[in-house]
Order: structure tokens, then C-alpha cells, then sequence
């Protein structure tokens, strides 16, 4: 006759309902407490220039891998460094444009504050994701995410049970801002799964994939179609910018459009008809930084109907390239 199960000890099953218990109280305390630094630590990692480096000793530095996997996955290029490791050769990981977040539940320790003046050294700005606002991380960081004094839950009060959580949990919300204002949406996610196309080409930006410098095809708003014409079957993009002499973009003209003018009007008179009678004066554009993903969406989903190409501007809103949507199936990204 087969053994029989134990029953289930009812002090242990206590026990775990009040951990998690105390640990669903201190999120709901967590979430409370985010203010404006929750807000402004959003904008510097919105305004990044290049990676996230994320770092942190013992188990927060597992929470800050965690953190950076979840960064990574919804967008954001996300590395881990171990604060030890950084004294010794691996801070050359760090570039011009990166941002540290670093993970502490007490905002201090010998292996931790050596790696704050070196990131200070490099200009590296600094987020801190700790409990105490007055700790040495904290008073270093750029913006110092403060989540305030924790109880750790279970019968050993030095093991980081509630910290960790609340940290990671911090760490979440961050990774899900950023990705709403970076404008990831569930469809971006899954091209990073098997399912769907390689990490690395999941986060392309428009400026990796698009045709700038020469092979940016322009034409002025008083140049003829013929010049615009051979514009158009140079460059092989299905069409032209128009820009005009201080660098501005005054609009675009598509092959499309050069056929229905010859269905329209017939030949005469149109190699000789000035482009800006008939190019389209508000044409689609997208920033360099977007994603790719983001952008075939965009073209997707344009009003009236799909296009096939949209024009990268600067921040003066000056044409520095051409996005087309055929670069981006090859890459897989759709």
C-alpha cells in the first residue's frame, strides 16, 4: 500500500502567507513613496546617448542582472558590471553616453563605493535604486530612487527577502516607463524571443539601417522632374527629397507620383515641370534614435494607407536620411 503524503505542516504554511504577505505590504509602500526622482531617473535614461550600465554587490547585484535582462528585452541595451570587476580593467566597458544604475539596498559598502568616483571620472551619470536617501550612493548618484526602510520578511531579518523584491520591482517599473515613452509596444517585445528575428536586430536603430550621406537622394524645389528623375533611379529608393538651400525639408516626390503626373498630363511639358509643383509638402518622418521596429510600424499603420519609406530628420527637423521599408523585412523586422 503506498505511503501516505504528510500533511502539510501549518506553522510552515503561516509562515509562507505572512512572507508574502509583508512583502504584497511593502510594494504597496514602495509604490507610495515613488515621487519625482522615479520620474526624472525615466527622462535621463530617455535621453541617453548610449547603454545602460547596470551594477550592484552580493544580491542586489543579482537584482541589477535582472533588471538589466528586463531593460534589454523591452529595448533599452542593457550591460551588468560587477563593482570589484570595474577596479580591475572591466570600467573600459563604460563609453561616452552611457548611464550606471546601481542597485544597494544600504547605498554603501567597501566594494561598492570605489566604483562611484571612477564612474564619476568617466562622466558616467549615475541612478541609484536604494533604501536609504542619506547613504553615500545616494548622495553621489544624479537622481537617487529612494524606496525607503524595509522589513525583511521571513524569521531571518538579514536575509535581503523584501529589499530584493522591492528593488527588482522598482527596476520593472523603470524598464516599463522607459519602454512607454520610448514608444516599445508588445509587438517590439516578441522580436526578441525565438519567434521572432535575433535580439541584436530587434534593437536597431533608424540610424543603422537607413540611406544617409550620399546615399540620400535630394533634389531642390526648383530642379526639373528630369533631374528628379534620374534622382529617383539612382539612389533606387522609390524616391526623393526635396530640400531647400538652407537644408530644410520642403517635402518629397515618389516614383508613384511621377506616374500618375504622366497619366494625368501626359508627356508634355513634364521633364520640365519644376518639382516643387507637385512634390508632396507634408511627407512622413522619423528620428534616428527610433527603432526600427517602431518605424515599420509607422509605416504600417499610416493614414490613408501603408508607405513604403520615411525620411529621418535631425533635430532641427533637417534631412539626414531615408528609411525604407525593404531594408528593414530583409533585416526581419515586420
Amino acid at each position: 500500500m503506498p505511503g501516505r503524503v504528510p500533511a502539510v505542516s501549518a506553522e510552515a504554511l503561516e509562515l509562507g502567507r505572512s512572507v508574502l504577505r509583508a512583502e504584497a505590504q511593502a510594494l504597496g509602500a514602495a509604490a507610495d513613496r515613488l515621487g519625482d526622482s522615479f520620474a526624472r531617473a525615466v527622462e535621463l535614461l530617455h535621453g541617453r546617448k548610449g547603454k545602460v550600465v547596470a551594477s550592484g554587490i552580493g544580491k542586489s547585484g543579482l537584482v541589477a542582472r535582472r533588471i538589466a535582462a528586463t531593460l534589454t528585452s523591452t529595448g533599452t541595451p542593457t550591460v551588468y558590471l560587477h563593482p570589484v570587476d570595474a577596479l580591475h580593467g572591466d570600467v573600459g566597458l563604460v563609453e561616452p553616453g552611457d548611464i550606471a544604475l546601481v542597485v544597494s539596498k544600504s547605498g554603501a559598502g567597501d566594494e561598492l563605493e570605489p566604483l562611484l568616483p571612477l564612474l564619476a571620472r568617466l562622466g558616467c551619470p549615475v541612478i541609484a535604486l536604494t533604501a536609504h536617501a542619506d547613504s553615500p550612493l545616494a548622495r553621489a548618484a544624479q537622481v537617487a530612487i529612494a524606496f525607503g526602510p524595509v522589513e525583511e520578511a521571513g524569521p531571518l531579518p538579514d536575509v535581503p527577502t523584501t529589499s530584493a523584491l522591492v528593488s527588482q520591482a522598482v527596476g520593472d517599473a523603470l524598464a516599463a516607463a522607459l519602454a512607454a515613452a520610448r514608444g516599445f509596444e508588445p509587438r517590439d517585445f516578441h522580436f526578441l524571443h525565438p519567434g521572432g528575428v535575433l535580439a541584436r536586430r530587434a534593437l536597431l536603430t533608424v540610424r543603422e539601417v537607413m540611406h544617409g550621406g550620399e546615399a540620400m537622394p535630394v533634389v531642390g524645389p526648383d530642379d526639373p522632374l528630369r533631374a528628379a528623375l534620374l534622382v529617383i533611379m539612382e539612389k533606387r529608393l522609390g524616391l526623393t527629397t526635396v530640400v531647400g538651400e538652407s537644408g530644410g525639408l520642403l517635402g518629397v516626390l515618389t516614383d508613384g507620383d511621377l506616374k500618375r503626373i504622366l497619366l494625368a498630363r501626359g508627356t508634355e511639358g513634364f521633364f520640365e515641370t519644376r518639382v516643387s509643383e507637385v512634390m508632396h509638402r507634408s511627407p512622413r518622418t522619423i528620428e534616428p534614435g527610433a527603432l526600427v521596429a517602431s518605424a515599420v510600424r509607422h509605416m504600417e499603420d499610416d493614414p490613408p494607407g501603408p508607405i513604403t519609406a520615411l525620411v529621418v530628420v535631425d533635430e532641427s527637423a533637417r534631412p539626414i536620411g531615408v528609411l525604407h521599408l525593404h531594408d528593414c523585412l530583409r533585416l526581419g523586422v515586420r
